[in-house]
C-alpha cells in the first residue's frame, strides 16, 4: 500500500471514530433528569395521583370474586407548571388536559390464606389521541381491629400510555413554538408506581354503607419517551427520567345496594401534588 493510500485509510479511520463518538454523545444528551423541583417532575407527579392503583372500596374481611369499573378524574395542572423547565427550557406548555377521566376496569380474586389479589388492564384503545396499555395489580391481607375492619395493601401501576404530550395540533400551527409545521408527535408516558397502604373501615347501617379511611407510601419512576419530528427532519427522542417518593391519603364509602352489586366512591391525594375522586361499580360472581 503507498503512503498516500495508507493516510486516506488513517484519516477515514479517524472519521469513523470521531463521528461514533459524537453519535454516542447525542445519545447520551437525549436522556434528561430533570430534579424533584422542576416543572418535568411536578407534572409527572400530578399525572400520577389518578393513575396510582388506588382501593377504591372498603376494607372487606372475607375477599369474594368480583369484576367492576372505575373511573377517575384527571387533574388540570396549570400552563405555568406544564411549561418544561430543565429538558427543554424555552418550550411552551405541554400537552396535559388531554381526557377528563380515565376508565379502569377491575378484577377481584379471593387467594388462600384470606389474601386478596385485584388486577386491572386497560386495552391499547386510542380515544381522542390517547392509547393506553397500563396494567394494575394489588395484593391486600384484610384484619379485624375492634369492631373494625382494616387491610394491607401492596400496589403497582405499570404499561404506557401513548398521547401527543410535547407537541399537539394546535403546537404545530403556533408560529412561536418548535413544533411549528412538524409532526403530531407519539409520546409514550410510562407511570411506573409501586406503592403500599393502610385502610381502616366500619361497617354501619345493617352493612350497607361502609366508611374508610386510608394512608400509605408512592414510590414514582415516570418515564417520558418523546417521539417528535420537527420541519427540518430532526427526531427528537429524549428520555426524561425522574424519581418520586410520595405521601398518599385517600377515604371513601361503599354502598352495598344489595347482595350482588355494590358502588364505591373515594378521594385519593397526594398532598404536595394533587386531588383526584374515583367512582367504582363492582358485582360479586358466585356465592
Amino acid at each position: 500500500m503507498s503512503t498516500r493510500g495508507w493516510l486516506r485509510g488513517c484519516s477515514g479511520l479517524v472519521g469513523l471514530v470521531v463521528l461514533a463518538l459524537a453519535q454516542t454523545q447525542r445519545l447520551a444528551a437525549q436522556v434528561c433528569r430533570p430534579p424533584a423541583s422542576s416543572n418535568e417532575a411536578k407534572t409527572f407527579a400530578i399525572f400520577s395521583v389518578p393513575l396510582a392503583f388506588g382501593p377504591v372500596d372498603a376494607p372487606e374481611l372475607h375477599p369474594r370474586f368480583q369484576v367492576g369499573l372505575e373511573a377517575a378524574y384527571l387533574p388540570k395542572i396549570a400552563p405555568a407548571t406544564a411549561t418544561p423547565t430543565i429538558c427543554q427550557p424555552g418550550k411552551g406548555p405541554e400537552s396535559t388536559d388531554l381526557l377528563f377521566a380515565v376508565p379502569r376496569p377491575r378484577i377481584g380474586i379471593p387467594l388462600p390464606l384470606g389474601l386478596a389479589l385485584e388486577a386491572s388492564w386497560i386495552p391499547p384503545v386510542r380515544v381522542a389521541g390517547v392509547k393506553a396499555n397500563l396494567f394494575g395489580v394489588s395484593l391486600a391481607k384484610p384484619f379485624e381491629l375492634w369492631s373494625l375492619i382494616g387491610s394491607v395493601r401492596a400496589h403497582s401501576t405499570f404499561g404506557s400510555i401513548r398521547a401527543p404530550i410535547t407537541c399537539d395540533q394546535a403546537a404545530l400551527s403556533d408560529k412561536s413554538s418548535e413544533c411549528f409545521n412538524g409532526k403530531l408527535s407519539d409520546d409514550r408516558f410510562s407511570p411506573n408506581i409501586f406503592g403500599a397502604d393502610l385502610s381502616l373501615g366500619k361497617s354501619i347501617f345493617d352493612g350497607r354503607l361502609r366508611p374508610y379511611v386510608g394512608g400509605g407510601y408512592n414510590r414514582l419512576e415516570p418515564r417520558l419517551q418523546v417521539n417528535f419530528t420537527n420541519q427540518s427532519g430532526f427526531v427528537d427522542h429524549t428520555r426524561v427520567v425522574v424519581n418520586l417518593d410520595r405521601l398518599a391519603l385517600f377515604g371513601g364509602a361503599t354502598w352495598q345496594m344489595d347482595s350482588r352489586f355494590a358502588a364505591s366512591t373515594e378521594v385519593y391525594a397526594t398532598p404536595a401534588d394533587a386531588v383526584t375522586v374515583r367512582l367504582a361499580l363492582r358485582a360479586t360472581i358466585g356465592p
